[in-house]
């Protein structure tokens, strides 16, 4: 099976790991991985912050460069569902406006076949035990994208549940947001941190070493404040405890 990797902007620049883990992951299980160099931002940043039609082109490229693929294969839950939930609200609106279906058109054949990591192995490749080894305790957030967006429920844990010397610990109040949001951040920070506050309360709580989620915008949050906090915790997204082996294992 032929895929592309959607590795979104937050990856590329400042997790390539990430992206690393997800190519070393899928190769494992059989699947050819391309990058198409082409991919930019999918709008998600323009679209939640009120700047719907700046979004367009940036949805047409996105539609332009991953069209011709089996599957699109995102290691974030926010980017994924941008495309699969609220793609198909921006060619609404055009044709409310009077714009016509044209971008409807555009947009419709990448949203079925976008999937977020987790759902991709789990749904499509029908596997939970992808061979990976990572002896730590470890506890998991649903972010929120994955939770409500593309309804990711039981998936993460399934995956998580199977790897070889993992200890899932349960995380209290764990489908409470973490504070993140994107530009929610920067417009209403004190809330915002307070939020993220919580959950590293909540994540220590747990003994955990590691808390991992899907989506690195809200891991990057959850880090920050586990080092304000002086937490003895790491935050680390599940697709490189899934690429950990016994070969070659992760930290």
């Amino acid at each position: 099976m032929r895929v592309a990797l959607f590795l979104t902007c937050v990856n590329d620049t400042l997790y390539p790991e990430t992206g690393r883990a997800v190519v070393k992951l899928l190769t494992r299980l059989g699947v050819d991985v391309d990058f198409p160099m082409a991919q930019t931002c999918c709008g998600q940043a323009h679209y939640n912050t009120g700047y719907r039609h700046e979004a367009e082109p940036l949805a047409r490229h996105f539609s332009d460069v991953f069209g011709g693929y089996e599957a699109i294969v995102t290691p974030s839950g926010s980017c994924g569902a941008m495309v699969r939930e609220l793609y198909p609200r921006m060619g609404e609106r055009a044709r409310a406006e009077g714009r016509g279906d044209t971008l409807a058109a555009t947009l419709a054949p990448v949203v079925p076949k976008t999937y977020e990591l987790t759902e991709f192995l789990v749904d499509v490749l029908g596997v939970t035990d992808v061979g990976a080894y990572y002896p730590h305790r470890v506890t998991y957030h649903p972010t929120c994208h994955g939770l409500r967006g593309l309804g990711l429920g039981d998936r993460p844990r399934r995956l998580l549940q199977a790897v070889k010397g993992l200890e899932l610990a349960e995380l209290p109040g764990a489908e409470e947001c973490c504070g993140f949001g994107g530009t929610f951040a920067l417009k209403n920070s004190d809330v915002s941190a307070a939020m993220g506050a919580d959950k590293v309360r909540n994540a220590e709580s747990t003994g955990a070493e590691v808390l991992c989620a899907a989506d690195n915008s809200c891991l990057m949050h959850i880090g920050g404040t586990m080092a304000r906090l002086s937490t003895g915790m790491r935050p680390v997204h599940i697709a490189e405890i899934l690429a950990s082996t016994e070969e070659e294992p992760a930290a």
